[in-house]
C-alpha cells in the first residue's frame, strides 16, 4: 500500500529538482528523500523520475500525476488546519521571523510571554524565505512586506525605522566625502537597499551582502557606511548612528496568520501575545 507521507517527498522533489534541495525543505537526510521515492514508486508500480546526473527530471508519467498529488496535499493541509483550529491550549507554535529580528529583537524578549503560556512550545524559525502558511510551514509569520495570498489574516504590528550607521572610530578618521559603504547586494529590491543605493551614488564600495547582520559587522569593524534597521544598533556597542544624514524610511512589521490557524486557542494566544509585546513602550524605542 502507498504511504500517504511519500507524496510530501514527491512533490519537494518536483519543486527543488535536486535530493539535496528536498532534503534541505523536509530538513531530513538526501538518502532519506532518495528512499522515499523508491517506496512510492513501487508502491504505484511506475517510475516518477529519471535519475539524472544533473538532478532528478520528472518521467510522463509522473509529470502526469503533480496535479493530482497537489490536491490532495492541500486537502491535507487543511485537514490539519481545521483539526488545529479545534486543539486544546497545549502543544508547539512555530513562529517565523526574519533572522536578524529574530536574533535581536523577538529572542531578548520572549521570555514573559513563554513563561504566561503553560503547556504551549514555542519555535522560532529565522529565516529569510517567507514559508508557507497554508502548508503548516509555520503558524505564525512576521514579515516586512504584506503578503498578497487569499485566505490569510494581516495585522500590521509595528514600524522600523532605518538609519546610516558606521563606527565610532571610522567616522573619528574620515570627512563625510571620504566616506566608504558597505552595501546590499545589487538589484535588490528592499525599500532601504534602494535608498541606500540612490543615497551612495557614485561613491566606493568596500563590500556587500545579502545578510544586513553581515553589514553590521563590518560597519562596526570599520569598514564603512551602511543602512541599518536601529534595533541593530543593540548588535555591536561600535556603531554610530549618523545623525545629521537620516534615512528617512519606516517599514511595516505585518503579523500574519491563516484564517483557519488563527482559531487554534494557542496560536490565537501566542498572536495576541506578540501584539501585545510590540506595543510596548519598550519595543518601540527599539524598533524607531
Amino acid at each position: 500500500m502507498m504511504n500517504w507521507d511519500d507524496l510530501r517527498y514527491f512533490l519537494a522533489l518536483v519543486d527543488c529538482g535536486t535530493l539535496t534541495g528536498a532534503a534541505r525543505r523536509l530538513q531530513v537526510e538526501h538518502t532519506t528523500v532518495a528512499r522515499r521515492i523508491d517506496a512510492l514508486e513501487s508502491a504505484l508500480k511506475l517510475r516518477l523520475f529519471d535519475r539524472l546526473v544533473r538532478g532528478w527530471q520528472l518521467t510522463t508519467e509522473g509529470h502526469d500525476l503533480v496535479t493530482h498529488a497537489r490536491e490532495v496535499e492541500e486537502r491535507w493541509f487543511n485537514f490539519e488546519r481545521k483539526a488545529l483550529s479545534t486543539s486544546k491550549m497545549e502543544g508547539i507554535v512555530r513562529i517565523s521571523a526574519p533572522p536578524s529580528l529574530s536574533t535581536f529583537v523577538l529572542a531578548p524578549q520572549l521570555k514573559k510571554l513563554c513563561a504566561s503560556l503553560t503547556g504551549v512550545e514555542l519555535e522560532l524559525q529565522a529565516e529569510r524565505h517567507q514559508v508557507s502558511l497554508g502548508k503548516r510551514e509555520a503558524d505564525i509569520a512576521l514579515r516586512m512586506a504584506r503578503p498578497q495570498t487569499a485566505g490569510l489574516v494581516i495585522k500590521p504590528l509595528a514600524s522600523v525605522g532605518y538609519g546610516l550607521y558606521a563606527s565610532k572610530t571610522y567616522l573619528k578618521k574620515r570627512k563625510e566625502e571620504d566616506w566608504e559603504f558597505v552595501a546590499y547586494e545589487k538589484n535588490s529590491a528592499t525599500p532601504h537597499h534602494q535608498w541606500l543605493e540612490d543615497y551612495l551614488a557614485q561613491r566606493k564600495v568596500m563590500l556587500r551582502s545579502n545578510d544586513q547582520m553581515v553589514l553590521a559587522q563590518c560597519a562596526a569593524a570599520g569598514l564603512g557606511v551602511t543602512v541599518l534597521p536601529h534595533y541593530l544598533r543593540q548588535s555591536h556597542r561600535e556603531l554610530h548612528r549618523i545623525e545629521h544624514q537620516a534615512c528617512p524610511l519606516r517599514r511595516k512589521l505585518w503579523l500574519v496568520m491563516h484564517d483557519d490557524v488563527r482559531r487554534s486557542p494557542r496560536v490565537r494566544a501566542v498572536a495576541d501575545g506578540l501584539i501585545d509585546l510590540f506595543s510596548s513602550a519598550e519595543m518601540n524605542d527599539l524598533l524607531l
